[in-house]
């Protein structure tokens, strides 16, 4: 189906202090093709949250080039790469990030208000958003009135909500018991299933052997990249 996202020799540095020069990704090369379920599995400081953040477009590379659908993300100025954070990108985090006294349907709401869909398109998009992911009942639910994994499907609405290409999951079940880890993976594996391209980021190998493909990362270094049984 092509190529969604392609990063060519990515090296990221961080400065601690003065004189502390920290590589957090030294050349990485990496391909993610349109509809894959790719999981990017690695230690703690293993570089994979740096490459989430490349990949999210949320950070930008020391060097190298990063290519999204085409786009050289490296000569796009902020503004640029807010709009296509927006139009390409839906995440979810391992803390929900939901705001705490607004309804379900206000949270899924907000994506198109920074794309500045009208007030009735975006609730009635933010409806069905829910709805797909098994929440049609919990519209004005605010988060306290929802469990963990109930919680973490309306992070996934929101992130559906505006149609991106790719779903980007950071430690998705970190938060969550074991039923309703297995439950979100289910919705994400459903979700590619469907067309959307899903990344998701996590420490637990047995998470990640959900996926169809597995990245695995140690000191900033692609080590091994394989398919799984369920590709």
């Amino acid at each position: 189906m092509g190529a969604l996202i392609t990063l060519s020799n990515v090296k990221k540095s961080y400065k601690l202090g003065d004189d502390v020069l920290v590589e957090a990704l030294r050349g990485v090369n990496l391909t993610i093709n349109k509809g894959e379920f790719v999981a990017i599995t690695g230690p703690s400081g293993s570089g994979k949250s740096t490459l989430m953040h490349i990949i999210g477009i949320l950070d930008q590379p020391t060097s190298g080039e990063v290519d999204l659908d085409g786009k050289n993300i490296a000569k796009l100025k902020e503004e640029e790469l807010a709009v296509l954070r927006n139009k390409y990108i839906g995440f979810v985090f391992q803390a929900f990030n939901l705001l705490p006294k607004t309804s379900a349907v206000e949270n899924v709401e907000l994506p198109l208000i920074y794309s500045k869909v009208g007030p009735s398109e975006r609730k009635e998009r933010a409806i069905q958003s829910l709805k797909e992911v098994g929440l049609g009942e919990r519209l004005d639910h605010t988060p306290n009135q929802l469990s963990g994994g109930q919680q973490q499907r309306v992070a996934i609405a929101r992130a559906l909500v505006t149609k991106p290409s790719l779903i980007l999951a950071d430690e998705p079940t970190g938060n969550l018991d074991s039923k309703s880890s297995q439950e979100i993976i289910d919705l994400l594996r459903e979700i590619n299933r469907l067309g959307n391209t899903v990344v998701l980021v996590t420490h637990e190998l047995e998470i990640a052997n959900e996926a169809k493909r597995i990245v695995q990362i140690k000191d900033g270094v692609i080590i091994s990249d394989k398919k799984t049984k369920r590709s």
